[in-house]
């Protein structure tokens, strides 16, 4: 199949279903700044709630999928909620410090701290450890495995340079998105963002449009999981209208967030699909709502930023990724 025989059959996809204003779309990596921790759990910015690591995680605000038992491997997940205390707010820990975040004793976080510093993944400085450049090793693999990845950075450079916004591709974990590319413009957010930073998925543009690309009683779930807290006056937490709010988003094809995760930002999200319409990722612009309103947002940013979807969507199909 060419690539302009599948930029047609991805252009007659909507992933949500019809448009919601009765049209057809219009046509759809910060350079790599990986954080010291590229495991999944990398970065959590200041203003998501972020659990104390204890029993292992599978996503914050989710519980783990297998009780302890004869698949369990506890010595293995101790050892990954040590490497997930160094979560970026701090370069360096004291044991007694690794020992509190990993909800651990001190002996046992110190076993695990000198069986990693072995194996070259953390270093030890008086008494402060801290991650090595080798722990990228764990998440790098998993970047590049998205099948987006490597055909996304130039289509959201143009994107960028055209509009003259930040954008940013996200997946969803659990009740959260976390952020895989992103290519700023000026900083605009007090939240530090990078690859690897989370957010939560219930009040950001892109966590709706990826909500909206679950079955409706898959996503009414994740929202119950949720921490639904009122991070600005206008953070909506109510789960009968964030529903409303992910139906919406799957009916019309994108989200539009207005000062629900930071006073002054707002944000406009679409998906990206694979070959058979399947949301994988979602892109979104991001701004200054005293500069770009909603209603200017979405007159002028929503054909562009379709159109970079369906551009990426379409390279994925291409090269028989997803």
């Amino acid at each position: 199949m060419d690539e302009q025989r599948i930029t047609t059959a991805v252009a007659s996809v909507n992933p949500f279903g019809s448009d919601g204003n009765g049209d057809a779309p219009p046509p759809h990596r910060d350079r790599i700044r990986m954080p010291r921790k590229a495991l999944p759990h990398t970065t959590t910015p200041p203003s998501t709630a972020r659990p104390t690591a204890g029993a292992a995680k599978h996503g914050a605000g989710e519980p783990a999928s297998i009780a302890p038992g004869d698949a369990y491997v506890q010595a293995f997940a101790r050892g990954l909620q040590v490497i997930e205390a160094f979560d970026g707010r701090a370069r360096e820990l004291t044991l007694s410090e690794v020992a509190a975040a990993a909800g651990l004793t001190r002996a046992g976080a110190r076993r695990i701290l000198l069986t990693l510093q072995h194996l070259g993944y953390v270093k030890l400085d008086g008494r402060a450890f801290s991650l090595t450049a080798r722990i990228l090793s764990l998440g790098y693999p998993y970047l590049t495995s998205l099948p987006f990845w490597n055909f996304a950075e130039p289509v959201m450079e143009t994107l960028v340079q055209q509009l003259h916004e930040s954008c940013s591709a996200a997946v969803l974990d659990a009740t959260e998105i976390v952020y895989v590319l992103r290519v700023p413009t000026q900083k605009i957010m007090a939240i530090n963002l990078s690859i690897g930073s989370r957010l939560p998925a219930y009040c950001t543009s892109m966590g709706r449009v990826l909500l909206a690309g679950l079955d409706p009683h898959e996503a009414h779930e994740v929202l119950k999981r949720s921490s639904l807290r009122p991070l600005t006056p206008r953070t909506e937490t109510r789960i009968t209208r964030l529903r409303a709010f992910v139906d919406e988003t799957r009916a019309q094809g994108w989200a539009l967030v207005d000062q629900e995760l930071e006073e002054g930002l707002i944000s406009l999200a679409v998906p990206i699909v694979d070959a058979r319409g399947r949301t994988i990722a979602a892109m979104n612009v991001s701004g200054q709502v005293n500069r770009t309103p909603a209603a200017e947002m979405k007159r002028r940013f929503l054909a562009p930023l379709h159109a970079a979807a369906r551009r990426i969507s379409t390279l994925v199909a291409a090269h028989g990724k997803g």
